[in-house]
């Protein structure tokens, strides 16, 4: 793995899904910084399974995995969480293995439920990015779910009502999923960055990198 950049630059973001941690990445790996991403490593590592039901993409991964209320969702939960701790787990060995070189990874919303081995080594060895969502940029996090699903880890969060339909249980559930996850991003973070700012169409690559210095600088 090698950079067109002198500086070591190793960054992991992390967010709810939707936030933008695919396009920085994305953005970056334009750059010339080398990028992973975790959700294509999990589908990878879910191929056969994904393939054996008709299933290809992330949105596949999401629909495998089914609506959280379906009979098999809790065991299907579980399998892609032990795949994604394996994929964080390489990714970092890698990173552990050649220091010197630079690395852009995109993790998945669901990376704080890795296990704290996991996550303290992630931030021993990358600067660690949250993109903070506003209240408001939450509702929409909420609606693109319903709307377009990607895999969501509930992690017992989705308790449905009696009488309740499934979309009425996430619309309901969803937003203390957040508050739940806000705070283990937070914890996590060295740098936390809010998605408005992000969404400014002139702020490229350098100027993102710029921020995270500039943060990075004020908390030493």
């Amino acid at each position: 793995m090698s950079t067109a950049h002198n500086d070591v630059l190793r960054l992991a973001f992390i967010g709810m899904s939707g936030t933008g941690k695919s396009f920085w990445t994305k953005r970056l790996a334009a750059a010339g910084y080398p990028a992973v991403s975790c959700d294509d490593g999990i589908e990878q590592r879910l191929a056969q399974r994904l393939e054996a039901g008709g299933y290809t993409g992330i949105n596949g991964v999401a629909a495998w995995m089914g609506w959280p209320d379906s009979p098999t969702y809790a065991e299907r939960e579980a399998d892609y969480l032990s795949q994604e701790i394996a994929v964080l787990d390489e990714v970092l060995s890698n990173v552990e293995r050649v220091p010197e070189h630079s690395l852009i990874l995109d993790t998945t919303g669901s990376v704080i439920h890795a296990g704290n081995h996991l996550l303290m080594r992630m931030r021993r060895v990358m600067t660690v990015v949250y993109l903070a969502a506003s209240a408001q940029e939450q509702q929409l996090l909420m609606e693109r779910y319903l709307t377009d699903p990607k895999p969501v880890l509930w992690r017992g969060v989705f308790r449905a009502q009696a009488g309740e339909a499934p979309r009425q249980t996430v619309a309901r559930c969803y937003p203390s999923l957040i508050a739940a996850r806000r705070q283990s991003y937070e914890a996590l973070a060295h740098v936390t960055l809010p998605v408005a700012m992000l969404r400014n169409p002139a702020l490229d690559a350098h100027g993102l990198l710029a921020e995270i210095r500039a943060q990075q600088e004020r908390a030493t």
